[in-house]
This record gives C-alpha cells, sequence and structure tokens, in this order.
C-alpha cells in the first residue's frame, strides 16, 4: 500500500524520478513492516530496500549539517516525510538515529555511500534517484549553498556518476517541475532549454534530436523493459508531457 502511495507524493512534488522515489521508499515500508528492522538477506529485496531507506536519512543527516548547523526548515522536512511514510514509533526511532549519525561531527560519508554502491548501485534507476531526492532535500531549507553541492558532487562521484552527469541531474531537478501541468506560463524559456538538456545557441535539428531522444526514455514500451512495474508507467507518462511542454515553449519562442 505504502509504494503506492509514495509513488503518488513523489510525483506530485518532484516528477517522475520523485515517483520512483516514493515507490521505492513505499515498498521499503511495507517490506519492513512484514519482516522487521533487522536480520534480511543480504540478496533480498527487502535488504536492498532497507539500505537505500538507511543512505537516505543518513546523508540527510550530513546534507542538514555540512554547513554548520541544522535549520528548523530541515527539520520540518524531515518530520513531514516521516510522517508521509507513516511511520511507526520504532520505524521514527531508527531513522532518528540515522539522521543523527550523519549529522554527528566529522562523519566520513565513504562508507555509508560504498554499502549503497554495493547493494543497490547495479540497479537501474536507484543510484539515480537517490541523489535526485539528496538534491530536493538539499532545498529544504530555501539555500542551495557552495558546501552542499560540494558534497552532493562528491556523493554523485561515489555512485558513478561523473561531474557533467552530475551537473545534468542538478539543472534538470531543478527545472523539472516548472514544467508541470498547470506550471508552464510561468516558467522561463531558460528553464525549457536546460529541461530538455541543450542550450539557446542550439541548432532546430540538435533540440528536436534532444526532444525526441527524452520522449524515447519515457516511452511506456521502453519503461516496462526496464522492468519498471506496470504502476509506474503512468509516471513516465507525466513526465513526458512536462518535456513536451518545455519543448513546445522553446519552439513558440522560435516562430515568434
Amino acid at each position: 500500500m505504502f509504494k503506492f502511495v509514495g509513488a503518488l507524493l513523489g510525483f506530485l512534488f518532484l516528477g517522475f524520478f520523485g515517483g520512483l522515489l516514493g515507490f521505492f521508499l513505499g515498498s521499503a515500508y511495507d517490506r519492513i513492516q512484514m519482516l522487521g528492522l533487522g536480520g534480511a538477506n543480504p540478496l533480498t529485496r527487502g535488504h536492498r530496500q532497507q539500505v537505500f531507506l538507511k543512505t537516505i536519512f543518513t546523508l540527510k543527516g550530513k546534507l542538514a549539517k555540512v554547513d554548520g548547523h541544522i535549520s528548523e526548515a530541515e527539520i520540518e522536512h524531515t518530520e513531514a516525510f516521516m510522517r508521509q511514510l507513516k511511520m511507526s514509533a520504532e520505524q521514527r526511532r531508527q531513522a532518528i538515529e540515522w539522521f543523527k549519525e550523519g549529522s554527528a561531527p566529522g562523519y566520513d560519508i565513504n562508507a555509508i555511500v560504498q554499502e549503497f554502491r554495493q547493494t543497490c548501485g547495479h540497479t537501474a534507476n536507484l543510484p539515480e534517484v537517490l541523489l535526485v531526492f539528496l538534491i530536493v532535500i538539499a532545498l529544504a531549507d530555501g539555500d542551495f549553498d557552495t558546501k552542499e553541492e560540494t558534497l552532493l558532487s562528491d556523493i554523485a562521484r561515489q555512485i558513478g556518476f561523473s561531474d557533467n552527469q552530475f551537473r545534468q541531474i542538478l539543472d534538470r531537478t531543478l527545472n523539472q517541475t516548472h514544467f508541470a501541468p498547470g506550471h508552464t506560463s510561468q516558467s522561463s524559456l531558460d528553464d525549457a532549454y536546460k529541461a530538455l538538456g541543450v542550450s539557446e545557441s542550439c541548432s532546430d535539428q540538435e533540440l528536436k534530436r534532444a526532444y525526441r531522444k527524452l520522449m524515447s526514455q519515457y516511452h511506456p514500451d521502453k519503461l516496462t523493459g526496464q522492468g519498471l512495474p506496470d504502476d509506474m508507467i503512468e509516471l513516465g507518462k507525466q513526465q513526458a508531457q512536462e518535456i513536451q511542454a518545455a519543448y513546445e515553449l522553446i519552439k513558440k519562442h522560435r516562430q515568434d
């Protein structure tokens, strides 16, 4: 049940990858409720989901403290997240422990990131879902500073992304919600180019090629082939609508 609630909440706030995040986290809590927090076989999907969840809360704590203090907005964000997941008292206790561990002075992220990479790094979506969510966490207090960006860049490299890939994911995450249905009129032309991953100086042919490539990535058949559950395919269609909106904005500007 929680995986579908999580997917819906994630999609409403973060778009397609947010939906993926909500789905995986919700699935994790469905699994944890059945199996408990400990004793999972490291080869099971339940263990992979638990490691993902542990990584989220630990690195959330690290991000919250990287600028020297934990803000009220960051605390409220963490509390709201736990409420959305409908955590039990025991689950909240464990999540808070992970958060405190990550926020401890001098905490080294290498061990938790390597555990994540060994357990989840081979999956098609989890590394990028993790990075997208951490970027959103860094934005929770309304101030995305250089220390947070440096930490996120380090995490991205450790889980297999190049610096250029990190910049692309960062720009896409910052701009993807601007083109959700009902918000296109408030979006800037610069946001539209960033959403498609091209520069304003690109040719019409380059623009169309980038647009078609992105639309192809979110085609239902391709998503099914990548192993996404049927329940997630609709989120891919919604993401395609946002790409379409950005593309139409650029086309209109170029025709004027």
